[in-house]
């Protein structure tokens, strides 16, 4: 396995994977089983997608995750986190970093899997063209 493309031959993400910071390898093997998750470099970080989405990364050493915009702002405003920033002064509503904590990364990393992903592939499934209504 390359350091590259950090996952294992069923798709989930492999925490023993060289590229991983130690700090993150916690994050990364509560997903180990989960066949929907991958992990990998993803632009300057280290991260986690579900379905080909990310929910949780570290990028320059600052956990980041996708959580609801209710959750993020509630993550906010106990100072526990600030709105991501990805580098182009625009914050991210639905995007926590959190410097530190990492006693809650795991939690955090579960809950932007769960709202990330949902809680099975038939809930991602687009609905088919016979579902559509037709034009008038």
């Amino acid at each position: 396995m390359s350091p590259a493309r950090a996952t294992s031959r069923t798709g989930a993400a492999d925490a023993s994977a060289p590229s991983v910071d130690p700090r993150f390898a916690p994050v990364a093997a509560a997903f180990t089983k989960d066949p929907r998750v991958t992990a990998g470099q993803m632009f300057s970080a280290f991260g986690l997608k579900v379905d080909g989405k990310i929910f949780a990364m570290l990028p320059r050493g600052v956990f980041v995750a996708k959580l609801p915009k209710a959750r993020v702002d509630e993550l906010v405003a106990s100072g526990r986190g600030v709105h991501f920033d990805p580098g182009h002064g625009r914050l991210m509503k639905e995007w926590i970093a959190i410097d530190g904590h990492e006693d809650t990364w795991v939690g955090l990393a579960k809950e932007a899997r769960a709202f990330v992903g949902g809680a099975d592939a038939s809930a991602k499934r687009p609905a088919s063209r016979s579902s559509r209504r037709p034009k008038s």
